[in-house]
């Protein structure tokens, strides 16, 4: 089974490219960016004027006090309602910066956001059938929200944030040298074990996060198979082991969470000791200053504000480093989506078809999904325009295959494929699957409207076309009895409806596109006895339309076809129709007459 997490691993992206490619997705938005980060700039030069102007306005209450000791003189109430003026003012100030910084930050990074997670989808909408076969649904679906998600906490949280923390630490170094040199010295002691302890952090952090996000997207993947499975759980009676199963997923996500915790649990104490240090050091140093005269109690205080601010910035880009260690996580997961590129593409010269009769010829194919196990050998055959035509034979035949390659959902490794011609790898895939209208077994249903599962949401398609396709196909004779008849509600996959009811919808969604070519895989399985002579009846109809090609294990509904093919083990054995093959009593033959036993039996 193929695992982005071990993608992850292979590619082992360095920081460097992930900051780069980060980068690139917010430069179109440079003067939004620009404008926060002067927002920024001015919201920090008023919170670091705060602390100076405390420390005046205790200066002015402390040294009106000695003068009413020694001399009777009062407060200098003027000159402290000007201090307070300038603090409040700053307060405020600061704080309308930093909301119109912020509001203008979440608008860009929600706006970078969104194109990612456009980008992701439209990649994964030009993936390989083969690549969603290989990867879960449920870790795309993380990468997809969860992932970029946390990408968002990085773009409207840590990119300012962390240039605003180094802004403000050196901000605040410069006001603690101006207020006093030899107490910002003492202060640099515990700077190298900040330096120190960081470095340990970011490289265990890093391991956590990756571990977390690895064991999310596995979990992740386990509800989507399962949740969607659950009808098949619960027939077996598997839900114990299931449960098992969960609980072993769960309790390995809990652990890593677990391990992340005590990473960050170990850092953030050890820099709170390290902050208590350096307050230990400042009030015994300060304080001798204090007695000494050489330093005002209010530059004291004030210095002690700049250093509990001095330490705020790094405690931040502490929790920064868990925001960026998780972006960072999730950026190569992303990344390795968005790296994986699909092996079948258009050729640089392949062509638009304009039109197409419908001719298909199959020349000497040869094809593989894995190696040394050919699905296909050496099959050659020619169907004309209009012709219908019919492969039976028995599972793992290569029946399905033949339709999947001639709608270059894979390449073949051997031989040609033509439509009117023209070798399929020679048309552009966009092109080829316009004029090829594919109906499954499984038909997928979207949630929606009935109307929107036909036209899926094509401006071209008339109410007019959709209603006369309906009728073509006699789905309308279902339809037209519910209570919102084409209005009517289509919940999760259609399970609102029979299986017999979504077929008839998927013809009509596949007659209203106008296809040159019809694809039938298994169209008429698990369907009952009334809905079957409702598609026997448009199968006739649509034969009449342009080529067809039908894979049915029910022989009765291809009776009436130009040609059957018969395959085994990735060979043609037989061709001819209906009645070439009885009188030939090969092994078409012997397929017919063990059904009709079957039939009369039960």
């Amino acid at each position: 089974m193929y695992d982005i997490d071990s993608d992850v691993r292979l590619h082992a992206y360095k920081d460097s490219t992930i900051i780069k490619r980060l980068l690139k997705y917010a430069k179109p938005y440079w003067a939004m960016l620009l404008v926060t980060f002067m927002l920024m700039m001015i919201s920090v030069a008023f919170m670091l004027v705060e602390p100076f102007i405390i420390g005046r306005a205790i200066d002015v209450v402390a040294g009106s006090e000695r003068r009413e000791a020694f001399s009777g003189t009062g407060i200098d109430l003027t000159l402290l309602g000007i201090y307070l003026a300038i603090f409040g003012g700053a307060i405020l100030l600061s704080a309308l910066f930093n909301y119109a910084q912020t509001m203008l930050l979440q608008k860009t990074g929600q706006t970078i956001i969104y194109n990612i997670r456009e980008e992701i989808f439209t990649h994964l909408e030009h993936q390989d059938i083969a690549y969603f076969n290989k990867v879960p649904t449920g870790k795309l679906v993380t990468r997809v929200t969860n992932d970029t998600n946390t990408l968002n906490e990085m773009y409207t949280s840590v990119i300012v944030t962390v240039f605003r923390n180094l802004f403000l630490f050196f901000g605040i170094l410069g006001a603690m040298f101006f207020l006093n040199v030899q107490l910002t010295l003492y202060v640099m002691i515990v700077v190298p074990f900040i330096v120190l302890f960081s470095f340990i952090f970011r490289r265990f952090s890093r391991k956590a996060y990756r571990l977390v996000r690895a064991n999310m997207s596995r979990l992740n993947g386990f509800l989507a198979e399962h949740l969607s499975g659950m009808k098949i759980v619960q027939i077996f009676n598997r839900e114990e082991e299931k449960y098992q199963r969960f609980e072993e997923q769960n309790t390995r996500l809990k652990k890593s969470f677990m391990r992340e915790l005590l990473v960050f649990a170990v850092y953030r104490p050890t820099m709170y000791l390290l902050f208590m240090a350096a307050t230990i050091i400042i009030f015994y140093f300060g304080g001798l200053s204090v007695l000494a005269g050489t330093i005002t109690i209010g530059t004291l205080i004030a210095f002690h504000n700049y250093l509990g601010r001095f330490f705020e910035p790094i405690q931040q880009l502490a929790e920064q480093f868990n925001i960026i260690q998780s972006a960072f996580a999730s950026s190569e997961r992303i990344f390795a989506i968005l790296d994986s590129q699909p092996t079948i593409h258009d050729d640089p010269e392949a062509i638009e078809l304009d039109s197409v009769k419908g001719k298909i010829e199959f020349r000497n194919v040869w094809f593989k999904y894995i190696d040394d196990e050919w699905v296909l050998k050496d099959v050659s055959f020619t169907v004309e325009a209009k012709q219908s035509v019919a492969f039976v034979g028995a599972t793992g035949a290569g029946k399905t295959t033949i339709l999947s390659l001639l709608m270059r959902y894979f390449d073949i490794q051997k031989g040609q494929i033509l439509l009117d011609d023209v070798d399929i790898t020679q048309i552009k895939m966009s092109s080829l699957r316009k004029h090829i209208g594919q109906m499954l077994q499984d038909v997928f249903m979207f949630s929606g409207t009935i109307t929107s599962n036909i036209k899926l949401r094509s401006d071209d398609i008339t109410d007019e076309t959709m209603i006369e396709a309906c009728h073509y196909v006699n789905a309308h004779r279902f339809i037209e009895r519910l209570p919102k008849q084409y209005d009517e509600r289509v919940r999760e996959r259609g399970n609102n409806f029979s299986a017999g009811q979504r077929q008839l919808i998927s013809f009509a969604r596949t007659l209203v596109h106008k296809p040159a070519i019809m694809v039938l895989d298994e169209a008429t399985s698990n369907i009952d006895t009334e809905t079957e002579q409702l598609i026997q009846e448009s199968l006739k109809k649509m034969m009449n339309i342009g080529t067809m090609l039908i894979v049915a294990h029910r022989l009765s509904t291809i009776q009436h076809v130009d040609q059957i093919i018969v395959l085994q083990q990735g060979r043609i054995l037989e061709k001819g129709n209906h009645q070439e093959l009885l009188q030939q009593r090969g092994h078409y033959y012997h397929l017919y007459r063990l059904q009709y036993e079957e039939q009369d039996m039960s």
